[in-house]
């Protein structure tokens, strides 16, 4: 599916650097940055402010700290800084230079995370104490670190203690829109994490699409729950607000103190995963607060459930909550907000549907919105071999279920060091796509396979019904993780569950995993039965037969949504389960 797009012109110097030192000069005085320092004796939250000008600044200074110590263009440098200032300083300032941050998730594992520093070969590192005595300690994956620049020294301290800046002004590094800019790592929810190509036109069209399509204004204030998206905020003029947060475990979050944070900065806009907003909003209606100034949330990383589809309305009360579809590799994809999805009936009743016509039963699987209007998707029949080129692969119609695959200008091209990977992700295409502002085409020519299942309906929607990865494969067909899962997700006392397969591909005995502990096995065989009444409500569910319950699920530490169903798999091989009419 093809929405057009208008042309746009080429930018000289696409290094997405430039956006900064354009809204310090357009709005010096404009508050850029609020980091939280404590409280007041009010209670409120005190914040140290930089504006704009600052920020500017700011990095202007972390530029010569490190062309001084060594760092130049084309420089890949590990950045392990803490959220907020350090984040947003350090990695504007390799933009800046023309070096080339690599961004990897601190909480993804030691193992998964020096194996992607040693795949990412940096030159340089900057970083916390702690981060630089991990390179010291893990010398092998650390071998190619010739510079170590110390983050704790920067000048935040002479800033927070009423200081000022020089002023200095950095040059920009003239950067070509296909040029890399920075290597992003995967959640890996489903497979070890992959640093991502990310060029600076791709960056470009992201801020272009992210504020079209939500109208997002320069002068509005944001409180990103995912540190890396602050990156965007200087490009889009808003006010980060840094939230009270620990990134390496989003999930222990005081919600709070998210929601004091909001209302006492007048927050318009904040981005966050199902599970911290359904934390945050499950708050709001124990405490009756609403969040009156937010005109937006944006939650991604998991389908989000209906009853926080539902409770949104109570608590966004000038707002709407909007889920965008994408990954890491091609963001944003789709999106569909409140306004598209609306329950009608009370949650655990069956019948719930919403505006897009969905009906349980009927439309299976999570409705991810319409494809941004410089997206193409296409869905095409389902293989585990890697796609050539495009007039290789096979479209399935209107309303089937296969692999999605999208292109545009926030598509990225290849993954870093890793060329079985790209192979088994990308498809190329020699057609040419004239309204893609791409100028070699490259983008354009570029399809990616999301490794999502889902399908395209009559009106042009589309339908997320679960990662390839994670399918079941029966001797009777295929079950799809969405369309299974939300049957369940009706009982009242299932939040998360994971459908997973047990056995060999094509042969597999599907079963559920509910988070959930129940008292003892009596218990264990009620909740069963009970799970089992619901499957046998819907004819893709009517083989699930074998039920298990684990307290905690594992998830990505990114979102703290992505259920790792193969690791489950792997636990329910050993674990008891709860098995009910077994002789059917």
């Amino acid at each position: 599916m093809t929405l057009p797009a208008p042309a746009h012109v080429s930018t000289p110097n696409a290094n997405i650097a430039r956006h900064l030192a354009l809204m310090a000069a357009a709005s010096p005085t404009r508050a850029a940055l609020k980091i939280p320092r404590g409280r007041t004796r009010a209670g409120d939250i005190d914040y140290l402010s930089l504006t704009f000008a600052e920020l500017d600044a700011e990095v202007a200074a972390w530029v010569a700290r490190l062309a001084a110590a060594g760092v130049h263009r084309g420089d890949r440098t590990l950045v392990m800084v803490r959220q907020g200032l350090p984040l947003l300083a350090s990695a504007f300032a390799l933009f800046r230079l023309g070096a080339i941050p690599v961004l990897i998730d601190p909480g993804m594992g030691l193992k998964n995370f020096l194996a992607g520093v040693a795949r990412s070969r940096p030159r340089a590192l900057v970083g916390i104490p702690f981060a630089r005595l991990v390179s010291h300690a893990f010398r092998s994956a650390f071998s190619t670190v010739a510079i170590r620049v110390a983050a704790s020294s920067s000048l935040t301290a002479r800033l927070s203690s009423g200081a000022q800046l020089p002023a200095l002004h950095a040059p920009l590094a003239v950067s070509s829109s296909d040029e890399l800019a920075a290597i992003l790592f995967t959640s890996g929810s489903t497979g070890a994490p992959k640093g991502v190509c990310y060029e600076h036109g791709m960056f470009d069209a992201q801020v272009r699409l992210i504020r079209d399509t939500y109208g997002i204004a320069p002068g509005e204030i944001d409180l990103p729950l995912l540190p890396i998206f602050a990156l965007f905020n200087p490009a889009l003029g808003l006010t980060t607000i840094v939230p009270e947060i620990d990134p390496r475990r989003p999930a222990e979050v005081n919600p709070a103190k998210i929601v004091h944070a909001i209302r006492q900065e007048n927050v318009t806009n904040s981005f966050g995963s199902p599970t911290l907003w359904k934390k945050i909003g499950d708050h709001c209606l124990a405490e009756k607060i609403t969040l009156p100034s937010l005109r937006r949330v944006l939650c991604a990383g998991a389908p989000v459930p209906a009853t926080l589809w539902k409770n949104s309305r109570a608590f966004l009360t000038h707002g709407q909550l909007h889920s965008p579809y994408g990954a890491t590799e091609a963001l944003p994809v789709a999106s569909v907000s409140s306004d598209e999805i609306a329950t009608h009936s009370t949650p655990g009743d069956p019948s719930t549907c919403n505006l897009l016509g969905y009906k349980l039963g009927f439309r299976p699987g999570a409705c991810v919105g319409r494809p941004g209007r410089e997206v193409e998707t296409k869905i095409i029949a389902l293989t585990a071999a890697p796609i050539t080129s495009i007039a290789d692969a096979r479209e399935l119609p209107l309303g089937e279920i296969g692999e999605i695959i999208v292109r545009g200008p926030v598509v990225t091209k290849t993954y870093d060091a890793l060329p079985e990977a790209t192979a088994l992700a990308k498809i190329f295409d020699s057609s040419p796509v004239s309204h893609f502002p791409s100028p070699d085409g490259g983008a354009a020519a570029v399809w990616h396979r999301m490794g999502d299942c889902g399908y395209l309906d009559e009106q042009g929607l589309l339908w997320f019904c679960g990662r390839k990865a994670e399918r079941v494969a029966t001797a009777r067909g295929t079950l799809h993780t969405e369309p299974c899962e939300q049957v369940f997700r009706l009982h009242p006392q299932v939040t998360r569950c994971a459908l997973i397969g047990l056995g060999a591909s094509g042969h597999q005995r599907p079963a559920l995993v509910v988070e959930a502990k129940p008292k003892d096995s009596t218990a264990c065989r009620a909740f069963a039965r009970e799970l089992r009444a619901l499957a046998q409500q819907h004819e893709h569910t009517a083989a699930i037969k074998l039920f298990y319950f684990q307290p905690k699920f594992p998830v990505d530490v990114r979102h703290n949504a992505k259920i790792h169903r193969l690791a489950l798999a792997q636990w329910a091989a050993t674990a008891k389960g709860f098995e009910c009419d077994p002789k059917r």
